[in-house]
């Protein structure tokens, strides 16, 4: 039912910077910024795999209380992803591996962004044999 979702980020470019690479092994990165002269300067900019459905804005208020979950194409996927935004400076909410108290074949990963949101990597197939 989402078709697109953004977040206000305190500093775009540290926002830019840990989404390139928290969302790279989920096959996503940025595709537009919107150029300032339609946003009064603000930086605005839209991450997608073909199209903006993540849009980052510089401004306030930001933070905590706000949960995003991203689709991975499978298990190893959720574990790069949560490897590469703990690299990025990404702070742990929840280590790789299986939920089954959401479903029985729910498997993520959860970090906190630099603003404190609270973004998660999830893949939804069963484990292979």
């Amino acid at each position: 039912m989402i078709d697109h979702t953004g977040i206000a980020v305190a500093d775009f470019d540290k926002a830019k910077a840990f989404y390139d690479k928290a969302f790279a092994p989920l096959g996503a990165s940025l595709l537009m910024m919107v150029p300032a002269e339609y946003t009064g300067g603000v930086k605005v900019g839209g991450y997608g795999r073909e199209r903006p459905v993540f849009w980052l804005h510089e401004a306030s208020p930001t933070g905590p209380g706000r949960h995003y979950a991203f689709t991975a194409k499978s298990r190893a996927d959720v574990d790069a992803f949560y490897a590469a935004a703990i690299a990025a400076g990404g702070k742990d909410y929840g280590e790789p591996g299986p939920r089954p108290h959401y479903h029985k074949d729910y498997y993520a990963a959860f970090v906190y962004d630099p603003d404190g949101n609270n973004v998660e990597a999830v893949c939804h197939a069963a484990e292979s044999a």
